[in-house]
Protein backbone atom coordinates (compact mmCIF):
# COMPACT_ATOMS: atom_id res chain seq x y z
CA UNK A 1 0.00 0.00 0.00
CA UNK A 2 0.99 3.36 -1.21
CA UNK A 3 1.61 5.63 2.00
CA UNK A 4 2.38 9.27 1.77
CA UNK A 5 2.31 11.02 6.04
CA UNK A 6 3.34 14.48 6.37
CA UNK A 7 4.58 15.42 9.49
CA UNK A 8 6.13 19.02 11.39
CA UNK A 9 3.90 21.29 11.30
CA UNK A 10 2.96 23.48 14.06
CA UNK A 11 2.22 26.56 14.96
CA UNK A 12 4.71 29.61 14.80
CA UNK A 13 5.78 33.36 14.47
CA UNK A 14 6.44 35.44 11.61
CA UNK A 15 9.99 35.45 10.58
CA UNK A 16 10.52 31.73 12.09
CA UNK A 17 11.02 28.20 10.44
CA UNK A 18 9.89 24.79 10.38
CA UNK A 19 10.93 21.55 8.59
CA UNK A 20 8.18 19.66 7.18
CA UNK A 21 8.82 15.66 6.08
CA UNK A 22 6.91 13.66 4.04
CA UNK A 23 7.93 9.88 4.40
CA UNK A 24 6.90 7.68 1.79
CA UNK A 25 6.31 3.73 1.71
CA UNK A 26 5.01 1.25 -0.38
CA UNK A 27 6.47 2.14 -3.59
CA UNK A 28 9.77 2.90 -5.45
CA UNK A 29 10.76 6.24 -3.78
CA UNK A 30 13.13 7.47 -6.71
CA UNK A 31 10.42 9.32 -8.15
CA UNK A 32 9.48 13.26 -8.52
CA UNK A 33 7.71 14.54 -5.52
CA UNK A 34 5.94 17.83 -4.75
CA UNK A 35 4.97 19.78 -2.09
CA UNK A 36 1.46 21.64 -2.13
CA UNK A 37 -0.53 23.65 0.60
CA UNK A 38 -4.29 24.54 0.40
CA UNK A 39 -5.27 27.75 3.03
CA UNK A 40 -9.29 27.84 3.84
CA UNK A 41 -10.85 29.64 1.04
CA UNK A 42 -8.28 28.87 -1.54
CA UNK A 43 -7.84 26.44 -4.44
CA UNK A 44 -4.65 24.17 -3.85
CA UNK A 45 -1.14 25.30 -4.74
CA UNK A 46 2.44 23.91 -5.65
CA UNK A 47 4.86 24.98 -3.14
CA UNK A 48 8.14 22.77 -3.98
CA UNK A 49 8.94 19.70 -5.88
CA UNK A 50 12.07 17.52 -6.46
CA UNK A 51 12.22 16.44 -10.43
CA UNK A 52 13.48 13.35 -11.09
CA UNK A 53 13.15 13.81 -14.88
CA UNK A 54 16.04 16.81 -14.97
CA UNK A 55 17.40 16.48 -11.26
CA UNK A 56 16.45 19.78 -10.59
CA UNK A 57 14.12 21.32 -7.73
CA UNK A 58 11.31 24.24 -8.57
CA UNK A 59 9.93 26.36 -6.33
CA UNK A 60 6.45 28.71 -6.04
CA UNK A 61 7.43 32.64 -6.78
CA UNK A 62 5.93 33.52 -3.11
CA UNK A 63 8.53 30.77 -1.53
CA UNK A 64 11.87 31.10 -3.47
CA UNK A 65 14.60 31.74 -1.68
CA UNK A 66 12.61 30.78 1.60
CA UNK A 67 11.78 27.66 0.94
CA UNK A 68 14.65 24.11 0.31
CA UNK A 69 13.43 20.81 -0.56
CA UNK A 70 15.33 18.56 -0.15
CA UNK A 71 15.35 14.30 -0.26
CA UNK A 72 16.64 11.41 1.50
CA UNK A 73 16.73 8.51 -0.56
CA UNK A 74 17.97 6.04 2.22
CA UNK A 75 14.90 7.15 4.25
CA UNK A 76 12.56 7.68 1.70
CA UNK A 77 11.86 10.87 2.79
CA UNK A 78 11.32 14.10 1.28
CA UNK A 79 11.77 17.76 3.55
CA UNK A 80 11.00 21.08 2.93
CA UNK A 81 12.57 23.65 5.29
CA UNK A 82 10.56 26.71 5.78
CA UNK A 83 12.20 29.89 6.95
CA UNK A 84 11.15 33.36 7.03
CA UNK A 85 7.72 32.23 7.12
CA UNK A 86 4.72 34.55 6.97
CA UNK A 87 1.28 34.81 7.89
CA UNK A 88 0.52 33.85 3.97
CA UNK A 89 2.23 30.77 4.29
CA UNK A 90 -1.07 29.43 6.83
CA UNK A 91 -2.07 26.51 5.22
CA UNK A 92 -1.92 22.32 5.35
CA UNK A 93 0.41 21.16 3.42
CA UNK A 94 0.40 18.26 1.01
CA UNK A 95 3.64 15.93 -0.33
CA UNK A 96 2.50 14.34 -3.54
CA UNK A 97 3.84 11.75 -5.51
CA UNK A 98 3.06 10.67 -9.28
CA UNK A 99 2.99 6.99 -10.28
CA UNK A 100 5.63 4.73 -11.75
CA UNK A 101 4.36 5.57 -15.51
CA UNK A 102 3.59 8.97 -15.44
CA UNK A 103 6.33 11.59 -16.23
CA UNK A 104 6.21 14.30 -15.56
CA UNK A 105 8.59 17.21 -16.99
CA UNK A 106 10.34 19.89 -15.10
CA UNK A 107 8.51 22.76 -13.49
CA UNK A 108 5.25 20.84 -14.42
CA UNK A 109 5.89 18.88 -11.02
CA UNK A 110 3.91 21.96 -9.00
CA UNK A 111 1.28 21.11 -10.79
CA UNK A 112 -1.08 18.49 -9.16
CA UNK A 113 -2.68 17.33 -12.32
CA UNK A 114 0.20 14.83 -12.48
CA UNK A 115 0.27 13.41 -8.68
CA UNK A 116 -1.42 10.24 -7.96
CA UNK A 117 -0.39 9.66 -4.50
CA UNK A 118 -1.56 12.27 -1.74
CA UNK A 119 -0.62 12.24 2.46
CA UNK A 120 -3.32 13.79 4.33
CA UNK A 121 -1.23 16.34 4.99
CA UNK A 122 0.05 19.02 7.95
CA UNK A 123 -1.28 22.43 8.95
CA UNK A 124 0.64 25.42 9.33
CA UNK A 125 0.21 28.57 11.00
CA UNK A 126 1.85 31.24 11.39
CA UNK A 127 1.05 34.33 13.67
CA UNK A 128 1.38 37.41 13.15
Amino acid sequence: EVQLVESGGGLVQAGGSLRLSCAASGFTFERTIGWFRQAPGKEREGVACLSTYDDNSYYANSVKGRFAVSRDNAKNTVYLQMNSLKPADTAVYYCAAPTDYTVIAGQSCLFDNGMEYWGKGTQVTVSS
